[in-house]
């Protein structure tokens, strides 16, 4: 019996167990939360057979589980990933937190050790971002500059997470090394419908798996942009025409991913983007990533150990085609990039 752990049940844990009570082969999904009462709530509401568990502060799993899908918020997952690691059990994170994703990293030794494997960045950006840029390997002969651009938010904790990533300070991966920058520099990003242009700020998120993911690339860039937020009217005041009116990108979200190389003697550039409902795509990332690691999806990559971003793990062709499988499909962007 296949038995899969999701810890953390906002918008994105939510989705990815839908995703692994879907997935033939994981015969038991067990969701997790701070609370027992949380955790049957949500159990419930799958209504297909899903199991309950409180998590505690030392992050305890149940008996017989196989792998772990890890959306709790990013103060959490390192002792989850460390618990997980004690007991040779693999575990993806959707974490896009640069500092826990560093900590990840950090435990290769321990997994290599226990036989056991961590995929960090099992999300939009750092995820299936950079799975597109490793798609793009296969089709230039070198790649020597990626920019990457991700907007919208999942939920509160996701918002949370994007707002400190704007906040905290701007790493870019330059001539072969990690380099701090000291301008955000908000440049407009065009993504398709209902998103549209956007203004995306220079962030250092992701760009180390990145570039770990991409040997020989001279320069990383990403970018990230949230929704408007809805402008309120104090009482008594008559509202301006149009400062009520939701962003219609709201719950949306989108990834771009520039990809600059050589084919052959020339100079050429792939421009790949995805857009879908944010926790509907983070939630099938990082759900296809569980069920691969817990072994009911063999074909998505190679067997190994250690601790990787989630593009150096899986395969990227049948990665992307088992997203696409579920709904959530990649597109190349037809037209002229601007470097």
């Amino acid at each position: 019996m296949t038995s899969v752990l999701v810890a953390g049940l906002g918008e994105t844990g939510v989705r990815a167990a839908r995703q692994l009570l879907d997935t033939p082969g994981i015969d038991r999904v067990v969701v997790a939360a701070r609370t027992e009462a949380r955790a049957r709530e949500v159990a419930a509401a799958l209504d297909d057979g899903a199991e309950a568990w409180a998590l505690g502060a030392s992050g305890e799993f149940p008996p017989g589980i196989d792998a772990v899908a890890s959306a709790v918020p990013a103060a959490a997952d390192l002792v989850l990933a460390r618990a997980a690691v004690e007991r040779g059990i693999p575990f993806a994170s959707v974490t896009d937190d640069r500092e826990v994703t560093s900590g990840l990293i950090a435990l290769d030794a321990a997994a290599r050790e226990r036989g056991t494997r961590i995929v960090a960045g099992c999300g939009l950006a750092p995820g299936l971002a950079d799975v597109l840029v490793r798609h793009a390997a296969g089709v230039l002969d070198s790649i020597d500059e990626i920019h990457v651009a991700r907007f919208g938010v999942a939920g509160p904790a996701c918002a949370a997470a994007a707002r400190r990533a704007q906040r905290e300070p701007v790493i870019e991966w330059y001539g072969g090394a990690a380099a701090s920058v000291r301008n955000r520099g908000a440049e407009l990003v065009w993504f398709p419908d209902p998103v549209g242009a956007r203004e995306c700020e220079l962030v250092g998120t992701g760009v180390d798996l990145l570039a770990a993911a991409t040997p020989g690339v001279e320069r990383v860039t990403a970018r990230l942009g949230m929704p408007a937020p809805r402008r309120l009217t104090a009482p008594g005041f008559r509202a301006v025409a149009g400062s009520r009116r939701r962003d219609p990108a709201v719950g949306f979200g989108a990834v771009r991913a520039e990809i600059w190389g050589w084919r052959g003697r020339e100079r050429a550039t792939v421009v790949y983007g995805v857009i879908e409902r944010t926790s509907i795509a983070a939630g099938t990332v990082l759900g296809v990533a569980t069920a691969w690691l817990a072994g009911a999806l063999p074909d998505l990559g190679a067997s190994g150990s250690g601790a990787s971003g989630l593009a150096t793990a899986v395969e990227p062709a049948p990665f992307l085609a088992e997203l696409a499988r579920r709904g959530v499909k990649a597109a190349v962007f037809e037209g002229v990039a601007v470097a």
